[in-house]
């Protein structure tokens, strides 16, 4: 099982460039299944996900051709609407087919979910919704079962605003006959990227990115042409992570539009932030950053998927802060791999309170998920020594060569 070997030396420097999100790709990926005819995709990251979700694919019966960047989906020939455990168990994302899959075909067969243990994320809001359009569902030996001859308009709420079940429910809504209003979504970017997606491919979608989406259903949908947007999260983890080595960082194929909170935060930090309509420069002047507090919320508040990365920031910082966690209920399993490494963590509850220290020391830790990991080689960036992480495929699974591009920045850093 491959490790990664950090040894810190100082602050990153220089430029990198973002890769594709992950986080749009994957419901893109699945919203091929919705038409028969074919749809290219640019910009793709090259992360553990995308391949899961193209081995599914294939298996429905899709063709798929792909160069270093790109993709060509042919779901003309799906043959099959299983998604077998095996390849579900290690990425949530494989939800997303069972909308496009039960609109399309009427019928969906699909494992429950896996992928990082940071909580439950509970499957029942999309089971809701999808009932709430006319499915029949029932769960059996641990897979989703639904059917409907054509799935129906109507109006749904859900209980808490979910990114997927926002994106399932619009992508089956496509296809359903009549009207579906949609209140209380998701308003992540993501979600409008895929709206967009849609209506190229002849959706009629209006509000999305917005807590209320209507969706006028459609009988069939064409192929089209899409570019998936920059990762704010890894642009996020990457600044952060200058920000904790005192460096000085250009990020460039990016979206500073995405990221207005975790800037702030980071302007809070005590770092200088420049913007341009693509990049974003980070630099500390060789100073070492300000503690801050960080309260998870549904975006546009602070993601989730920052809060490990800014507390190992934190945990670098000058002074001491709170980092709450509101949205996942086991996500501070890194605390204890941060606490090996010297991090002055305590936990009470969903609230972590950090207090800075200087310097962290290297040591070996385990990732435990993909969010986690990264915190991980922000700490070892950041510490004295040589710090081994073990399990990256967890890092593997939604960073592109980070390695690499934290190489190129002046990091000593290797796998093992």
């Amino acid at each position: 099982m491959e490790k990664i070997s950090i040894t810190g030396n100082g602050p990153l420097r220089g430029e990198v460039r973002i890769a594709g999100a992950k986080n749009a790709a994957l419901p893109i990926i699945a919203a091929s299944l919705l038409s028969a005819e074919p749809l290219q995709v640019s910009n793709i990251p090259g992360v553990r996900d995308i391949d899961t979700a193209l081995q599914l694919l294939g298996l429905l019966g899709c063709k798929v051709e792909r160069t270093p960047d790109s993709l060509f989906i042919d779901t003309g020939e799906v043959h099959s609407v299983y998604a077998p455990y095996e390849l579900v168990k290690t990425m949530r994302g494989a939800i997303l087919l069972l909308g496009p899959l039960l609109a399309r075909f009427g019928e969906a067969d699909v494992s429950l979910p896996g992928g990082c243990a940071i909580g439950s994320r509970p499957v029942n809001e999309h089971i809701a919704g999808l009932q709430a359009l006319g499915a029949e569902i029932t769960i059996e030996a641990g897979y989703i079962k639904a059917k409907a001859r054509r799935l129906r308009g109507a109006h749904f709420t859900f209980d808490i605003p979910s990114v997927t079940a926002t994106e399932n429910l619009v992508m089956a809504a496509t296809l359903a006959e009549g009207t579906t209003v949609l209140d209380n979504c998701a308003m992540e970017p993501e979600i409008g990227d895929l709206a967009r997606l849609l209506t190229s491919m002849g959706a009629r979608i209006q509000g999305a990115g917005t807590s209320t989406v209507t969706i006028e259903g459609v009988q069939s949908l064409s192929g089209a042409s899409h570019q998936v947007p920059p990762d704010r999260i890894e642009t996020g983890t990457f600044l952060t992570a200058a920000a904790a080595t005192r460096g000085d960082i250009t990020v460039l194929d990016t979206n500073p539009d995405f990221l207005h909170f975790v800037l702030g935060k980071l302007e809070q930090a005590g770092a200088s932030i420049e913007l341009g309509p693509d990049w974003i420069r980070l630099h500390t002047g060789g100073k070492r950053c300000r503690a801050v507090h960080v309260n998870t919320a549904p975006y546009p508040a602070f993601p989730t998927d920052m809060q490990a990365q800014f507390m190992a920031l934190n945990a670098v910082a000058e002074g001491s802060a709170t980092v709450v966690e509101n949205i996942f209920e086991n996500r501070f399993m890194h605390v204890a791999e941060l606490q090996r490494m010297g991090a002055d963590i305590e936990l009470q509850g969903h609230t972590a309170i950090v207090k800075g220290r200087e310097r962290l020391q290297g040591a070996p830790v385990m990732a435990t998920d993909l969010r986690a990991s990264a915190s991980l080689v922000i700490a070892a960036l950041a510490a004295d020594g040589e710090t081994t992480i073990d399990r990256v495929y967890h890092l593997d699974r939604g960073y592109a060569n980070i390695d690499r591009k934290l190489a190129a920045m002046g990091a000593l850093i290797k796998r093992v």
